[in-house]
């Protein structure tokens, strides 16, 4: 067991979050990061115990064009900012996962910059990949080379480069002496090289005990990344696709067909994979942005702290704000956010309120953790499924339908089980519990054990009475500076070779639960947003573009669409 089984993750886009402007002038230091210090006692106070920030280092703009690995961009301050943010985080017991960008660099690192200056005499002409000094680009560099997602200004580094391995280990070296940090998400981690990855893991292990490695990784059979040669874990996007639309469309039947899938990939792994899971993050809508019904905020995030894995909360996503992928810019999904306009939100507003219960539970319940997964019940609006650990069975239930629902489900070895979130006792009958779920809501059954005694244990916080409030976007003026991708996209969605390689990766479809026509809805639908968000990073996309893409629902023909994109 390390500190990564029990984390719940909050993450942060510092220069979105601390309000720096879209670009970088490498001027003097501006101290913005000291802004996220009241932060950390918030982050703390609803239930989290780690962040993942990032990226933080030296660029020209949204933060993955990296200028200087080892120092903290100026638009947020200087290295000891971060050295005070790192350690008072520590000093709250909340450990701190860095972002790294090591897949490429920007144009105006180092060894990029002698490579323009000194062409073919360059001595990192080696470090980037397919240099071709018989080309061009649209910066007239007068050569062209590998980039990631079709951005010259996101240069590839040739991973296989000896000198480019020593060099990248050394930052992740750097960051643990200087820093202190406690891991590491590795950006487009689904188009790394796997013996590059292998090497990280080799340096994890050596830097620091419990030191985790994250990997950004989209589809695909994801043990290819996590085990015990690689990473601990990967973003969990299949997962992240399945808990909006299986609300939007009532069809618990894509989730948990889901669950299923993941939960058997883990199975060679110990104690099962610990999958990143996230509803929201810098890349994509706020989930309340993308729930047709609003009130599904709640089932959502049930879900999200009890399913396997390590739940995510990506920041300001606790006071139910909305944030939409606007054209050229993902300003909205990164605003500026003014602590103190929510600092009574843990007690008046239900969406933090909930995220806070959430937390308590799941740092309480041990089986939220380690235990293994059984469904339960399932219908395409109600769902139900236990965590088992240590004899200990805790129940989970949703309901995404607008009446109540009544379920009647097998119980573990105890007398009485108490609602987590509602407060309410049900006592055990022939080994089965019988509950009422409220219509678009959920609860966690708990055993009265001596760690839960009576229902004063937990924060009653669904009791049937509570009315969602109407989230708001952020103030557009303070969001206003916010880093935006080139070319308008998102900076960490696969695009091309990245979206093709992982496309191909996809497992195919074997167990009887992948022949059930709503999973096969829900991995059609799954390749049609990913093809929408490849077409939307390389331009506006028209009404009948988008018509087209839904309107073709072969799963072969769009494999090959998004492979196209290379």
């Amino acid at each position: 067991m390390a500190w990564y089984d029990e984390a719940i993750f909050y993450h942060i886009y510092p220069l979105g979050l601390c309000g720096a402007p879209e670009k970088n002038s490498y001027g003097e230091p501006e101290h913005r990061l000291n802004q996220l210090i009241p932060w950390i006692s918030h982050i703390k106070h609803i239930g989290c115990n780690a962040i993942y920030i990032g990226p933080l280092f030296e660029s020209v703009g949204h933060g993955y064009e990296t200028t200087d690995y080892k120092k903290l961009d100026s638009r947020l301050g200087d290295n000891e900012d971060l050295k005070q943010f790192v350690r008072k985080c520590h000093e709250e017991g909340i450990r701190v996962i860095f972002d790294g960008v090591f897949n490429h660099t920007g144009r105006d690192f180092f060894a990029f910059r002698d490579l323009k200056e000194k062409r073919e005499s360059s001595p990192y002409k080696d470090w980037y990949c397919n240099v071709n000094f018989w080309g061009n680009n649209e910066y007239n560099d007068g050569f062209c080379y590998d980039n990631w997602g079709g951005y010259n200004l996101l240069v590839k580094l040739n991973q296989r480069n000896p000198a480019v391995r020593d060099y990248i280990c050394d930052v992740v070296r750097f960051w643990v002496s200087e820093f202190d940090i406690d891991g590491i998400r590795l950006d487009a981690a689904d188009v790394l090289d796997f013996d590059f990855m292998k090497t990280l893991r080799w340096v994890a292990n050596e830097v620091k005990p419990e030191f985790w490695l994250m990997g950004e990784v989209i589809h695909g059979d994801y043990s290819r990344w996590v085990n015990e040669g690689t990473l601990h874990s990967v973003t969990n996007y299949q997962l992240h696709k399945a808990l909006y639309s299986g609300h939007n469309d009532h069809n618990y039947f894509e989730i948990a067909h889901t669950v299923k899938r993941l939960y058997g990939m883990g199975q060679n792994q110990p104690g099962g994979f610990k999958l990143y899971n996230f509803v929201d993050n810098h890349d994509v809508e706020r989930i309340h942005t993308k729930l047709n019904n609003k009130a599904h905020f709640v089932p959502v995030h049930i879900l999200l702290y009890t399913l396997p894995g390590l739940p995510s909360l990506y920041y300001g996503s606790e006071f139910g704000i909305d944030g939409r992928k606007e054209r050229h810019s993902d300003a909205s999904l990164r605003p500026c956010l003014d602590l103190t306009q929510y600092q009574d939100a843990v007690h008046n507003n239900l969406y933090t309120k909930l995220i806070a219960a959430l937390g308590k539970v799941r740092q309480q319940t041990r089986a939220l953790s380690y235990g293994d997964y059984q469904e339960l019940q399932l219908t395409n609006r109600q769902y139900a499924f236990s965590r088992n650990c240590d004899g200990q069975s805790v129940i989970v239930t949703v309901n995404n339908d607008d009446n109540d629902s009544t379920m009647t489900l097998p119980a573990g070895n105890c007398a009485t089980y108490i609602g987590a979130l509602s407060g309410q006792k049900v006592a055990v009958n022939n080994g089965s519990i019988c509950v009422t779920i409220k219509g678009n809501s959920g609860d966690i059954w708990v055993p009265a054990t001596d760690e839960a005694k009576g229902s004063e244990t937990y924060e009653t916080v669904l009791d049937g009475n509570e009315t969602l409030p109407e989230a708001q976007a952020p103030d557009a003026g303070k969001s206003a500076g916010q880093a935006v991708s080139p070319a308008g996209g998102n900076d960490t969605t696969p695009t091309g070779a990245a979206a093709a390689n992982t496309a191909s990766a996809a497992p195919s479809s074997t167990g009887e639960a992948d022949k059930d026509p709503r999973y096969q809805e829900g991995v059609i639908a799954g390749l049609q947003e990913a093809i929408l968000a490849i077409m939307e990073k390389n331009g506006y996309v028209t009404d009948q573009m988008r018509r087209d893409v839904y309107n073709n629902t072969h799963h072969d023909s769009l494999i090959t669409w998004i492979k196209s994109f290379r």
